[in-house]
């Protein structure tokens, strides 16, 4: 099997810790191939923003096609069978577990058995379940935050010492990247008001934006 993976370094950092089985081909770069290229290839890993590839569906046909994308659902992007989402945030593909939706599993089984991970299939839904615990996680340390219940350093601590957790919440949301957990929280908060962002760590977002822009 010929495999395309579009990631950027970090994510093919991660990928390099995996012990790939079997005698698959892997191609690596940040963008897709070109048009013609496109038939060299059995399967697409697509672990950078799906939103640059939409334009390009056509050319997938029924190869199996697999994509980060937490937020957004299958169903909300009507995208087709061959289309599978895995969570791809910072630091979610180096677990042993992968999290997966699909409306083919057998198919997308075919593909991810070679990375040797172990898959758990889950409802097409924003945030799958760990990315949205842990969201809700770093939402709650950001109310203790706001209401100088602590310090970060001190939350962080105490969470790693009294959970056993591998990061605290704020070194979490330093990893995976603020924007992507407010943009989640947003996301659910439209149906459930226990996922509405904590005004401290909106407050942290906006201001990153502002010394982003």
């Amino acid at each position: 099997m010929k495999i395309f993976i579009a990631a950027n370094k970090l994510q093919e950092n991660e990928l390099q810790s995996i012990n790939f089985s079997g005698k698959e081909t892997f191609t690596i770069a940040p963008n897709l191939p070109e048009r013609h290229q496109f038939k060299n290839f059995d399967a697409y890993f697509l672990l950078n923003n799906f939103a640059d590839f939409t334009r390009e569906i056509d050319v997938f046909e029924n190869k199996t096609v697999v994509i980060n994308e937490v937020i957004e659902t299958l169903s909300g992007l009507n995208l087709p069978e061959n289309f599978h989402r895995i969570n791809a945030w910072p630091g979610f593909l180096q677990r042993e577990i992968w999290e997966i939706v699909s409306k083919n599993p057998e198919q997308v089984k075919k593909m991810l058995n070679i990375f040797n991970r172990k898959m758990y299939f889950v409802k097409d839904e924003p945030g799958f379940v760990s990315a949205r615990v842990i969201s809700m996680i770093i939402n709650e340390a950001f109310f203790a935050l706001g209401e100088n219940v602590s310090t970060k350093n001190e939350i962080d601590l105490a969470m790693k010492a009294g959970t056993n957790y591998p990061f605290g919440p704020f070194e979490w949301a330093e990893k995976i990247g603020i924007e992507n957990v407010f943009k989640l929280l947003e996301k659910l908060a439209k149906k459930e008001e226990r996922y509405i962002p904590a005004p401290a760590l909106k407050d942290y977002f906006l201001s990153n934006q502002n010394m982003n822009s």
